[in-house]
C-alpha cells in the first residue's frame, strides 16, 4: 500500500546517486516529486523516467546555495501542486583536503552547500510545511556528522555535523506546529561518486571499516527517507537515523 498518496514532495541533488534512489522511491509511495539539481541533464533524466512509469513529476534547476534559487523553486512547486508535504536536503559535496590544505574559498563554498543550504530550505518552505498536515523534512547528513571520520575533509563534516544539531533545533521548535524534522546519516553508499575508486583499496577501506561487509545502497537510503516521511514516523523527531552498516556502533 502506498503511504504518501497526493502528497508533494522536494528532493535537491535529485539527478544521481541517494537523491534519484529517493525520487523513485517516493513516486512508488504515490508522491508528486520535484526533482532539483544543478546538473539539468541529470535531472531530466531521471524525471523523464518516473514521467514515463506514471509518476507526477517535475524537474528544476537549483543551485542550493543560493536563497533567490530556493524561492524560486518553492513558488514555482506551490503554484504548480498548491502544496508542499516533504522536503528531502540531499544535495551536497565533498572535500578531501586536510585543515592545513583547505583553502578558505573552498571552505566557505563546502559550508554553503552543505549547510546554509538545509537553513535556507527549511526556512523558506517553512509556511508551506506548517500548512500541510503531514509536514516532514528529512536532512540528509553523514556519518562524518558524528563521526570525526579521518581527519580530512573538516568542512565537510563542519557541515553535516552542524545539520545534525540544527535539525534537533528545528525539530523541538516545531515539535507542535506540524512539522517533523529529522536526519539520516548515511555510511559508505554506492553511488557514482565511487566509479573512480572502485577496486582499489580505497573501496576495500570502506568495506572493511563497515561491520555487515559491504557498500550500502542508494535504494536502502531512500527507504528511510520514505519511512520518515510518512505517517509511519508520525511520533519521531529530531531523530538521527544512522544507515550505515553498523559504522557508529562501534
Amino acid at each position: 500500500m502506498q503511504r504518501l498518496p497526493g502528497r508533494v514532495a522536494i528532493v535537491t541533488g535529485a539527478g544521481s546517486g541517494i537523491g534519484a534512489a529517493t525520487a523513485h522511491r517516493l513516486a512508488n509511495e504515490g508522491a508528486y516529486v520535484v526533482l532539483t539539481d544543478i546538473n539539468d541533464e541529470a535531472c531530466t533524466t531521471v524525471a523523464t523516467t518516473l514521467a514515463e512509469q506514471g509518476a507526477q513529476v517535475l524537474a528544476l534547476h537549483h543551485d542550493v546555495a543560493e536563497a533567490e534559487d530556493w524561492q524560486r523553486v518553492i513558488d514555482t512547486v506551490i503554484e504548480q501542486f498548491g502544496r508542499l508535504d516533504i522536503l528531502v536536503n540531499n544535495a551536497g559535496m565533498g572535500d578531501i583536503d586536510d585543515i592545513e590544505q583547505t583553502t578558505i574559498e573552498d571552505w566557505d563554498r563546502t559550508i554553503a552547500i552543505d549547510q546554509t543550504s538545509i537553513f535556507l530550505g527549511m526556512k523558506l518552505a517553512a509556511p508551506h510545511l506548517k500548512a500541510s498536515g503531514h509536514g516532514s523534512i528529512i536532512n540528509i547528513s553523514s556519518i562524518f556528522g558524528i563521526s570525526g571520520g579521518f581527519g580530512t575533509s573538516p568542512a565537510y563534516h563542519a557541515a553535516k555535523g552542524a545539520v545534525r544539531t540544527l535539525t534537533k533545533n528545528v525539530a523541538l521548535l516545531w515539535a507542535q506546529q506540524g512539522v517533523r524534522v529529522n536526519s539520516i546519516h548515511p555510511g559508505f553508499i554506492d553511488t557514482p561518486i565511487l566509479d573512480s575508486v572502485r577496486g582499489t583499496d580505497f573501496e576495500k577501506t570502506m568495506i572493511d571499516l563497515t561491520p555487515m561487509g559491504r557498500l550500502g545502497r542508494p535504494e536502502e537510503i531512500a527507504a528511510a527517507v520514505a519511512y520518515l516521511a510518512s505517517d509511519d514516523a508520525s511520533f519521531v523527531t529530531g531523530c538521527e537515523l544512522a544507515v550505515d552498516g553498523g559504522f557508529l556502533a562501534r
